[in-house]
């Protein structure tokens, strides 16, 4: 028999009413130098029943699992493939007839590139066609690599794939992430603006179990930035508090469950490991002694001028001058973190940071994205900002910044920019965004810190 040169695989768990259309899409390739591996995940449907059919078909092979995961099945397909190339496609997806052959014949013109991926159709639960998702293209209008590429469809040389290690069997989510960061450190990635692929979106599917999707983004980003975080350092958290011009004068004393805004904030800085100092800077010097119950050499106080506290002064002024005070010659990176903001938690500080080392950004924020349709006024009236067509890019997608968690590389400040030019993001969860701008939300965080409390002993791991 032939040799293949491209590794379809195939995995299910329990997604046997999809299964068989997802088979059929292989099958109907315009090329026939492919192989397909049918992994069995656990599956208590007619997964199994379904596989077996295809057992006469010498191109195809059924595999049975017990306790594996999606990774541990991808990395099993590695070991025993034949193609130069692999792509997997989940069970609830459909390929285009035409995606081994795009595909395949893109890493077979460009040698240099490792993984290549395409656009793909959104459809719903029955197949219809939702609309048009795609990508622009990486190096040419996408020059920040952050968004990566799906982890079913996207094809990629196994050489590479060995070569990284394959994949990562501790997350449990986020296997296309943690294969975008780690190729994308040594080789080059590639896209095509062609819909190649039908994604199908359900109630079942991985994508809708947040929790677990974000410890593992999260994993991933600490781990590719270990080697060269100390190129970043020094990492300071900066902590500003004022005396007036919020809900209430001295915000940071109101307190939630006995601690204060500030006491709370300072705590989550101080459970990181990864702050070098921690700054809390205030008009008022009284914050010292809220400061004076903790023994941690990293926590210090710098005095702020009065004049930055206002609404129509940037906190880049604060920065420009804890990094004076601090001798710091604009190098390292600052990490904000408010006192209104009482809900945020030190991971998703050290995300801020990971972020911005990551994509190589000058500056990384927390943000949200925004589904609803918004509009502006014209001379005629409301006209729409966010796309109202069937064809969406990345570059259509709407976000709004969450005053929670932000990192900036110091250097900007020369040139008084707390942005810098390269703009990274990553979103957070839903209850970290909250943030008190009134006294109705302040009443509010009462409330919640209140139910936070009574269930962590139920949460705790």
């Amino acid at each position: 028999m032939k040799k293949p040169k491209i590794t379809v695989y195939i995995p299910s768990h329990n997604y046997g009413s999809y299964l068989r259309e997802a088979i059929e899409s292989v099958l109907r390739q315009t090329i026939d130098n492919w192989e397909l591996f049918l992994i069995n995940v656990a599956s208590l449907d007619n997964t199994k029943d379904i596989m077996e059919s295809y057992k006469g078909d010498l191109r195809i092979k059924v595999c049975h699992t017990k306790n594996a995961g999606l990774s541990q099945a991808a990395n099993f397909v590695l070991k025993r493939s034949r193609g130069e190339y692999i792509i997997r496609l989940d069970a609830d997806d459909v390929f285009d007839e035409n995606i081994l052959l795009v595909l395949g014949n893109y890493l077979d013109r460009f040698s240099d590139v490792a993984l290549v991926f395409p656009d793909y159709f959104l459809v719903d639960d029955h197949g219809g066609i939702i609309r048009y998702e795609g990508k622009q293209s990486i190096y040419h209008t996408n020059h920040l690599l952050d968004m990566p590429a799906n982890g079913a469809c996207t094809m990629i040389r196994k050489k590479v794939m060995k070569a990284v290690g394959g994949y990562r069997e501790d997350l449990g989510a986020q296997d296309g992430f943690d294969l975008w960061t780690k190729v994308l450190r040594q080789h080059k990635c590639a896209n095509v603006n062609i819909p190649l692929f039908y994604y199908r979106r359900h109630g079942e599917n991985l994508t809708e179990d947040h929790v677990r999707i974000l410890n593992a983004r999260r994993a991933i980003k600490k781990d590719a930035c270990a080697v060269n975080l100390d190129k970043h350092r020094p990492i300071v958290a900066v902590i500003p508090c004022r005396k007036h011009y919020d809900i209430y004068p001295d915000l940071w004393r109101k307190e939630l469950n006995k601690k204060s805004l500030l006491e709370i904030t300072m705590e989550t800085c101080l459970s990181s490991a990864i702050f070098d100092k921690i700054i809390v800077t205030s008009d008022n010097a009284a914050v010292q002694k809220s400061m004076s119950k903790y023994r941690d050499g990293r926590l210090l106080f710098i005095e702020r001028n009065k004049e930055s506290t206002t609404y129509s002064c940037s906190v880049v002024h604060t920065l420009e001058h804890i990094n004076r005070t601090l001798g710091l010659k604009w190098g390292g990176t600052s990490v904000l973190s408010y006192v209104q903001a009482p809900f945020i938690s030190a991971q998703t500080l050290e995300e801020a940071l990971y972020t911005l080392i990551l994509n190589s950004a000058d500056s990384a924020f927390a943000v949200r994205e925004v589904e609803e349709d918004l509009y502006k006024r014209s001379s005629h009236g409301l006209v729409p900002i966010t796309p109202q067509v069937r064809m969406k890019s990345d570059f259509d997608v709407v976000y709004a910044t969450v005053p929670s968690s932000s990192a900036i590389r110091n250097s900007n400040l020369k040139t008084g920019s707390l942005t810098g030019a390269r703009i990274s993001h990553f979103i957070i969860p839903q209850e970290e965004t909250f943030f008190i701008r009134t006294k109705r939300d302040y009443e509010i965080a009462k409330i919640l810190k209140g139910k936070t409390l009574m269930q962590a002993p139920l949460t705790r791991r």
